[in-house]
Parts: C-alpha cells; sequence; structure tokens
C-alpha cells in the first residue's frame, strides 16, 4: 500500500488531507496526518477568543469525524530522513516512533517570531494558541479585577495598562477586541474605562499596511477613539514583571505584554539541511521540494513562489495555506497517477480585520469598506471560511449573543501561565531568551 504521510494539521494540512481523501478514497493508499493536536485551528478568530466573545472550542475543527479516510496520529514530528523515506515523532507518552512514506507533506506551519530582548520570553505571551488566546483573557480581567483593590496607584495603573507590539492586522484585532473586554469589565466591576490604558507597538511607519494606507489609517482613528496609544516606529526593548522599556528609553508599568510581530517556520524546517528563504523552505511552484520529487511542502513554513510577483513569495496567511492545501492534494495525487500537476497560482480576495464593537475595515475584492458593511463582510466571511457547520453555527450564536448580551466576564483559569509559554503552547521547542 502507498503511503502520504502528511506533517501538521493547520490550514494546509487540513485542507490537503481532506481534499486527498476525497480524491483517492477508492485508490490503495493511506493517508496519514501527524500532529501535536487533534484539531485544526482557524487562527484568525482567536483574538474574538481573547476578548471573550467566542469560545475556544468553536475555533477548533476537530480531525475526528472531519477527516474522514484520514489516519490521525498525535506527535511532534523531530526529524526527516529523506533518503530512508521515514520520519521520526514523539508521541503523547513521550516515546519516539516512526513512521515511512512513499511520499511526504511538510506542512508544520509557523510559531511566534521571537527576538533576543531580555525578558521577553519570560514575561510576554503570544497569540498563536488557544492557551494563549485564554490566558490572555484571564490574565486581562484578574490584572483588572486586582487593581480595583489596589491601594497604591502606580501599581495599579500598571496593572490597567495593557502593551500589546505589533499592528499588523492580528495585533490590531487583538487590541481592538480587549479594548472592548476592558470597557465591558469597567461597567461590569464600576470603573472608569479611561483608567484602562492601551499601547500598540510597531516598528512600521502604518498600522496594518496589509490593507493599504486609506484603510490602516481609518483603523489608526478608531483605535485612537477608543482610547488606544499607537505609537509606531517603536518596539521593546525589554521586558519585566511589572514594566517594559521602549526602544525610545521610556518605561511602561504594565503587567500584561502581548507579543504579535510575525511568524517563522516551525523549527522542523531547519533540521531539514535543505534550502530556505527567509527561513521557509524552498519549493518551486508546483508545491514540490526541489531535487524530491516525492517530497511536498506549503504554508507557512515553505517559501511559496508568488507568480503573480515574479521574485516574491507568498505571504503566511490563511488565505494562501488554505488554497494551497488544495494545490498540494492535487499535485500529490498527481504524483502518484490520479490527475495532472498544476502551479499554485493566487487571486487576492482581499483581508477583513474586526476592530471590536460596530467596527471593522475591509478590502474584499479591492473594494474598501469600513464600519458597519465591513462588520457584515468581516463576520460573514468567518463563518463562510470556518470549515464545519457545527463550528459557524456557534459561532453565529456567539456573534449574535455579543450583540444582544454583555459581555461575561470570568476568569476561569483553564490556561496556565506556563501553558502559554512560548515554548509550550505551539507544541513544538522554542529556544527561551530571559
Amino acid at each position: 500500500m502507498t503511503s502520504v504521510v502528511i506533517v501538521g494539521s493547520g490550514f494546509t494540512g487540513f485542507e490537503c488531507a481532506r481534499r486527498l481523501a476525497r480524491r483517492l478514497r477508492k485508490s490503495d493508499v493511506e493517508i496519514t496526518i501527524v500532529s501535536p493536536v487533534d484539531y485544526m485551528l482557524y487562527t484568525p478568530l482567536l483574538p474574538d477568543v481573547a476578548g471573550g466573545v467566542v469560545d475556544a472550542r468553536f475555533v477548533t475543527i476537530p480531525l475526528a469525524g472531519t477527516l474522514n479516510g484520514v489516519r490521525k496520529v498525535r506527535g511532534r514530528v523531530d526529524s526527516v530522513d529523506l533518503d530512508q523515506h521515514t520520519l521520526t515523532f514523539t508521541d503523547l507518552e513521550q516515546r519516539s516512533c516512526k513512521l515511512s512514506w512513499d511520499r511526504l507533506v511538510l506542512t508544520p506551519g509557523s510559531v511566534t517570531r521571537l527576538f533576543d530582548i531580555p525578558g521577553l520570553a519570560t514575561y510576554a505571551r503570544g497569540l498563536k494558541s488557544t492557551a494563549e488566546a485564554l490566558y490572555l483573557r484571564d490574565h486581562v480581567l484578574e490584572q483588572l479585577e486586582l487593581a480595583c483593590l489596589d491601594e497604591d496607584g502606580q501599581t495599579a495603573r500598571g496593572r490597567r495598562t495593557i502593551v500589546v507590539v505589533g499592528a499588523s492586522y492580528s495585533g490590531t484585532e487583538l487590541t481592538a477586541q480587549l479594548r472592548a473586554l476592558a470597557d465591558a469589565a469597567a461597567k461590569q466591576m464600576n470603573f472608569d474605562a479611561a483608567d484602562v490604558n492601551f499601547l500598540l507597538l510597531d516598528l512600521a511607519e502604518q498600522v496594518m499596511p496589509e490593507v493599504g494606507e486609506k484603510l490602516g489609517d481609518k483603523a489608526m482613528r478608531v483605535l485612537r477613539r477608543r482610547g488606544v496609544d499607537v505609537r509606531l516606529g517603536l518596539t521593546l526593548k525589554e521586558v519585566r514583571a511589572d514594566h517594559v522599556v521602549l526602544s525610545d528609553g521610556s518605561r511602561v508599568d504594565t503587567r500584561t505584554v502581548a507579543w504579535v510581530t510575525g511568524v517563522t517556520a516551525a523549527p522542523l524546517i531547519e533540521t531539514l539541511g535543505l534550502p530556505t528563504e527567509k527561513g521557509r523552505l524552498k519549493v518551486q511552484t508546483d508545491l514540490q521540494v526541489p531535487g524530491h520529487p516525492d517530497v511536498f511542502a506549503a504554508g507557512d513554513a515553505a517559501a511559496v513562489p508568488d507568480v503573480t510577483q515574479p521574485g516574491k513569495i507568498t505571504p503566511p496567511t490563511a488565505q494562501h495555506a488554505t488554497r494551497q492545501g488544495k494545490v498540494l492534494a492535487d499535485n500529490v495525487s498527481a504524483s502518484l497517477g490520479h490527475g495532472k500537476k498544476r502551479d499554485y497560482k493566487h487571486r487576492n480576495m482581499g483581508l477583513v480585520v474586526d476592530l471590536g464593537p460596530r467596527q471593522a475595515v475591509a478590502n474584499p475584492l479591492n473594494v474598501r469598506l469600513s464600519g458597519y458593511p465591513a462588520k457584515f463582510v468581516t463576520r460573514g466571511y468567518h463563518l463562510y471560511a470556518i470549515p464545519r457547520a457545527v463550528n459557524r453555527w456557534a459561532v453565529s450564536l456567539a456573534y449574535l449573543t455579543d450583540v444582544l448580551f454583555a459581555r461575561t466576564l470570568v476568569s476561569m483559569g483553564l490556561s496556565t501561565q506556563s501553558d502559554a509559554e512560548f515554548s509550550t503552547s505551539e507544541g513544538i521547542p522554542l529556544p527561551k531568551t530571559d
């Protein structure tokens, strides 16, 4: 029996496995997906989880019941032997196991990009997993509760100051949702919402350059109208338990730091000994790894050429990841004698960015929208894109509940500080810096 092994259950791996299972269901091919988790995470809604709008369960698509005809293996892939056609992974009981393959699909995804900033890995948190999103929500609520009891004014102000680093769409959405969470907390805990300070930092010259200057400026105005202090051209120099030092030398007292500055390929890519570009595995336009006709790669971990912009590679977005997964499936299938290979060619459908209650910006098909129209498009897109009917239903009810009722403010402790560390939250070991 021919074996196809897919590494990773993110957008790309999930879509590839699902499409392959349909295309090869009558063939003598065994499809296996290996992942540290047993779900596909719909990452665009993690800011909604952190903001208390959507339950974490609703943004996870279980592999069981959705990837019919696919063998699921829980484990972290540690190494790949390209000559022997085997891979080694660590299972849930920390045992080292091996798998052989005839076709290998590398879609291990990405991890949060860290820099050598003292204290960053210890005191900051990212937004790449449900653990991180839940921790941020609980932590913000806990700090606001503690601030109401603090007799020391400076300590209270630090607890009510939230620093987000990264003004791309993920960081901007997170800031907007945490602002809405803090506003709801102010009403229900009886303190002034203006006492909660938000600081959004980025080295870039513009908020959300992905959506263009006009929509970026619109998002900037929305954020500032809601009391967010946006400082461009700045980042962190040092992070401590009760304060941060900015790159301009200024000190900001805070107990909450969210690091949302981008991603880098999963550490597995570095172990392969294959050519990379910007840390991502080089692939051809048909997503095959050069010199290895039985190995394919795509998604955040692969430097997929953008044929619409010669010389550039596709950015690590959900749109690209999902569509690359479909092309992967077709080309792996073609390599087994079913169908023809095709190059990956992307048509940009635009971006949608949720900016909290009643506000959003979007540019679907290059049509610039803001306010209620953008809000409708943004939420409609997510409901369309989530690949499971019951999840779409649950998220739509969460959206309706958010419109009709006040947000529920409960710190449930489902994710501890250690759960949300960069080194553990993604199921992939990362080096720590002090």
